[in-house]
C-alpha cells in the first residue's frame, strides 16, 4: 500500500493543478446537486420489528382519524388558588380557549377538558390536542397558534401551559462547530509554528465538509433523512478531516527538514502517514456502517452518512492536500525557527521523556491508568435509557410547567399514557372483545383508569387508553406494557382479537429494548472487522487485542462520565445540563460504534511509528520511545483539536446532540491521553518482541501493506540539501 500512495502522493504533487480542479470541479457539482434536489429533514422515526411500530402502522392504516403519528399536544388548565376549574367563569374560559385551539390550521381533533379528564380536586383539567401532521411539520405560525389560545385562559386568570412533542421546536445549530474550527486554528498554529501549514488542514476540513453536507442534501431529496443526520457527519468530518490532513502534514514538514525535495517528501508522507490514515478512516467507516446491523433506519441514515463525510475526508487527505502541498511549496514550513512537530532536533522532548517514565515502570502505570478509568465508569451501573421528552425540558419551559402540573393534578402516570390497540377484525364481536380487554387491563396492578373503547368506522378496530399510576419511565410502567401484551392469547383465545401496546412511552420502551439487544452483536461486528484490519496492519496479534480493550476501558469510563452528568447531575451547570434525566436511548450503540473508530485512530498513528522504528531495527523498548517521541507532539494536537470540535457541539440546544457532544469530548479525553499515551507505551513495554510476534502461517495468508514505507528505502533517492527549486514546487 506504501508504494501505491507514494505514488498517488507524487502524483498529486505534480499535478496540482489538475487535482485542484478535479476536486473543485467536484464541489461545483455537488453544490449545485444540494441546491436543487435538497428536501426537508425529518424528527420522527419508525422502529421496524417492534409491537408498538406494529400498532402505529396498523392505526394509520384503519384508524387514520385517530392522528396516529400525528404531533400530539397537552393543553393543561389549573384554576386560582380557591377555585374549581368547573367554576362558571373557568369554564367560559377554558371553553373559549379549547375553541380557539380547534381553529390551528393543522388541528385534527381537541378532546374537551370538562368532560373526563379533570382531576378529583376540580382543579385541574387539560385538553388532548391531535395534530395532522408528525411534529417536525409543523411550523413556528402552527405552534404560536397553540400558545396564543393558552393566553386567552391566562387573560382569564388561569394558568394554562401546553406540552407535547407539538411543542418542541426544531433544533437550531449552535456556534459549535465554528467554535471548534477556531480552537483547531490556534493548536494548528502553535503545533506547526506556521500559519501556512496551520491553514492547510482547516482549509482541507471546510471543503470536505462541504462536500459532505452537499451530498447528504442531495440525498435529502430522494429519501427521509433524521434531522440529526447532518450533525453526526459535520461533528466527525470537521474532526477526522483536521486530524487527518495534520497527520499528513506534519510527515511532510518531518521529511522537508531531513533535506528531501517537496514532491519525494509529499510521496513519502502520504506513503506513511496516508498508509495510517487510510487504515483509520477505513475503521471508522466499518463501525460506522456497523451501525446498520442495529436495523434502526434513524441509527442507519447516521452512521452511513457520517461514513460518508470521513470517506470524504480520506480521499482529500490522499489527493487535494498533497496537491495544495505543492501549491504552497516552501512556505509550509515558515520562519526558519518553526518547529519540526516529529523531528528530534538534538532535544529531548516532552513526549519522549513521559515514554521513558512509562517505560520505566510500565506495571505501576498501566494499573494506575486502568484503575484510575474504572473507577469513572462507576456510574455506568446505575444508566438508565430513555427518549427526551417534557420531562427533561427546562423547568422555566411551558413544555416542564405543563408536565409537573399534569403530575401534581393527576399523577405521574398521566404524562406517559399508554395506548391500547384492539385489533378485532378476526372477531364476530367487536364490541365485546374490547370490553373484555379493558375489564382485563383494569385487573392490573399500576393501572390508574382505563377509557371507555373508541371504535373506527368499520368497527374492527378500538383504542383503548390507559393511565398508569407511576412515571412513563419508571420500572413499573414498563413492567405494566409488557403485561398488557402478556394479556393477548387470552382476551384474545377468548375473543379472537388482538391487542398491541403503543403510544410514546411504549415506543421509549421498546426503543430501548431494541438497542440493548443489538448492543452485544453490533459490538460483535466492529470488533471482529476491525481485528482483521488491525491485524493486517501491524501484521500482530496482541496488538489490536491491546487495542481492543484499550477501547473498552475508553468507553466504560465515557459511559460513567454520562451518567454522572446528564443522569446523576453531577457539574450539570457548567455543561448547561438544565434538567437531568435517562441517557437518550440510541446514545450507547451510537457511542461505542464512533469512539471505536475514532479510538483506532490514535492507535494506528500511534502505534505504526512504533513499528516503523521496530522494522527498521530499535530494540523493543526504543522503538516504542522513538516512536512515542515522534507521534505524540501531532497525536496531542490532534486529540485536542477533535476534544474542541465534540465539545463545541455541548452548547447545542438539542440534548441529544448536547449529550453526543459531551460523551464523544470525554471519550476522546480518556481514549488519546489515558489509553493509547499512557496505557499502550506501558502495555508494548511488557510485551516487548512479542508484541510483533505472528504464527507463520498467519504472516503466510496476510497482505503485506507496509505501512511503514519499508518498501520505499530501497528506491529512495538520496536526500537533497535544502535549495531555492524547494520553494514553489518539487520537481
Amino acid at each position: 500500500m506504501a508504494t501505491y500512495l507514494y505514488r498517488l502522493g507524487r502524483f498529486s504533487f505534480r499535478r496540482r493543478t489538475l487535482v485542484l480542479s478535479l476536486w473543485l470541479a467536484v464541489l461545483a457539482i455537488l453544490g449545485v446537486g444540494a441546491a436543487t434536489l435538497s428536501g426537508p429533514t425529518s424528527d420522527t422515526f419508525t422502529i421496524p420489528g417492534t409491537e408498538a411500530q406494529q400498532a402505529q402502522d396498523l392505526l394509520q392504516e384503519r384508524f387514520p382519524q385517530s392522528g396516529a403519528g400525528g404531533a400530539q399536544a397537552r393543553v393543561v388548565f389549573v384554576a386560582p388558588q380557591g377555585e374549581k376549574v368547573t367554576d362558571a367563569a373557568n369554564r367560559a374560559a377554558i371553553e373559549q380557549t379549547v375553541t380557539r385551539v380547534r381553529t390551528g390550521a393543522q388541528v385534527a381533533d381537541v378532546t374537551d377538558p370538562l368532560k373526563g379528564t379533570v382531576n378529583q380536586a376540580g382543579t385541574v383539567a387539560y385538553a388532548q390536542v391531535t395534530f395532522k401532521v408528525p411534529a417536525d411539520e409543523l411550523t413556528n405560525a402552527d405552534r404560536d397558534a397553540l400558545t396564543g389560545a393558552a393566553g386567552i385562559g391566562r387573560d382569564a386568570g388561569l394558568s394554562v401551559e401546553a406540552g407535547g412533542d407539538a411543542m418542541q421546536e426544531p433544533g437550531e445549530q449552535g456556534p459549535g462547530e465554528v467554535i471548534g474550527l477556531l480552537v483547531a486554528g490556534v493548536v494548528l498554529v502553535i503545533t506547526f509554528g506556521s500559519l501556512v501549514a496551520a491553514g492547510l488542514p482547516l482549509l482541507t476540513a471546510i471543503l470536505g465538509v462541504g462536500a459532505a453536507m452537499a451530498g447528504i442534501q442531495i440525498v435529502s431529496g430522494f429519501t427521509d433523512l433524521s434531522s440529526n443526520t447532518p450533525t453526526l457527519a459535520l461533528m466527525l468530518g470537521i474532526a477526522v478531516a483536521v486530524d487527518y490532513a495534520l497527520f499528513i502534514v506534519s510527515r511532510y514538514r518531518h521529511e522537508v527538514a531531513l533535506g528531501r525535495t517537496g514532491i519525494e517528501a509529499a510521496g513519502r508522507a502520504v506513503g506513511t502517514a496516508g498508509s495510517a490514515v487510510t487504515f483509520a478512516g477505513l475503521t471508522v467507516v466499518i463501525a460506522l456502517s456497523a451501525l446498520a446491523v442495529v436495523n434502526l433506519p434513524v441509527l442507519t441514515q447516521m452512521g452511513l452518512a457520517a461514513a460518508g463525510a470521513v470517506a470524504v475526508a480520506v480521499l482529500i487527505a490522499l489527493t487535494l492536500l498533497p496537491a495544495l502541498l505543492g501549491f504552497v511549496g516552501g512556505r509550509i514550513s515558515g520562519s526558519r525557527r518553526a518547529r519540526d512537530p516529529e523531528g528530534d532536533a538534538g532535544r529531548t522532548t516532552a513526549g519522549r521523556r513521559w515514554a521513558r517514565l512509562v517505560s520505566r515502570r510500565p506495571v505501576l502505570t498501566l494499573a494506575a491508568a486502568t484503575l484510575g478509568l474504572l473507577v469513572i465508569a462507576i456510574p455506568a451501573l446505575s444508566l438508565r435509557l430513555g427518549l427526551p421528552g417534557d420531562n427533561m425540558a427546562a423547568p422555566d419551559t411551558t413544555q416542564r410547567k405543563a408536565y409537573d402540573l399534569l403530575t401534581d393534578g393527576f399523577g405521574p402516570g398521566f404524562n406517559g399514557p399508554l395506548l391500547v390497540v384492539v385489533d378485532a377484525a378476526g372477531s364476530a364481536e367487536p364490541q365485546r372483545a374490547a370490553e373484555d380487554a379493558a375489564a382485563a387491563i383494569k385487573k392490573l396492578p399500576d393501572v390508574v383508569t382505563v377509557s371507555p373503547a373508541t371504535f373506527n368506522p368499520a368497527g374492527d378496530t378500538a383504542i383503548l387508553q390507559v393511565i398508569p399510576a407511576s412515571a412513563p419511565d419508571s420500572r413499573q410502567t414498563t413492567d405494566l406494557v409488557h403485561a398488557i401484551r402478556g394479556l393477548d392469547d387470552g382476551v384474545g383465545g377468548r375473543t379472537g382479537a388482538e391487542l398491541a401496546v403503543t403510544g410514546t412511552t411504549a415506543v421509549n420502551i421498546d426503543m430501548s429494548a431494541k438497542m440493548g439487544e443489538a448492543l452485544v452483536p453490533y459490538l460483535a461486528v466492529i470488533v471482529a472487522l476491525a481485528f482483521l484490519l488491525l491485524t493486517v496492519l501491524f501484521r500482530s496479534v496482541l496488538v489490536p487485542l491491546k487495542a481492543i480493550g484499550g477501547f473498552l476501558l475508553s468507553i466504560v469510563a465515557t459511559f460513567g462520565a454520562v451518567v454522572a452528568v446528564f443522569q446523576w447531575g453531577w457539574l450539570a451547570g457548567v455543561f448547561g445540563v438544565e434538567q437531568t434525566g435517562p441517557v437518550v436511548s440510541l446514545l450507547p450503540v451510537l457511542l461505542i460504534g464512533i469512539v471505536f473508530g475514532l479510538a483506532m485512530d490514535y492507535e494506528v498513528f500511534l502505534v505504526s511509528r512504533m513499528r516503523e522504528e521496530h522494522v527498521h531495527g530499535a530494540a523493543p523498548r526504543d522503538a516504542v520511545v522513538d516512536g512515542f517521541g515522534h507521534g505524540a507532539r501531532v497525536v496531542t494536537a490532534a486529540a485536542i483539536i477533535m476534544i474542541s470540535v465534540f465539545s463545541g457541539f455541548i452548547l447545542s440546544p438539542d440534548s441529544i446532540i448536547k449529550s453526543i457532544g459531551f460523551a464523544l469530548a470525554a471519550a476522546i479525553l480518556f481514549d488519546a491521553f489515558v489509553v493509547r499515551m499512557t496505557i499502550v507505551p506501558a502495555a508494548m513495554t511488557l510485551l516487548g518482541r512479542r508484541a510483533w510476534a505472528l504464527p507463520r502461517w498467519l504472516d503466510r495468508i496476510l497482505p503485506d501493506v507496509d505501512v511503514e514505507g519499508d518498501k520505499l528505502r530501497p528506491a529512495e533517492p538520496e536526500p537533497a540539501p535544502p535549495a531555492p527549486e524547494l520553494v514553489g514546487a518539487g520537481r
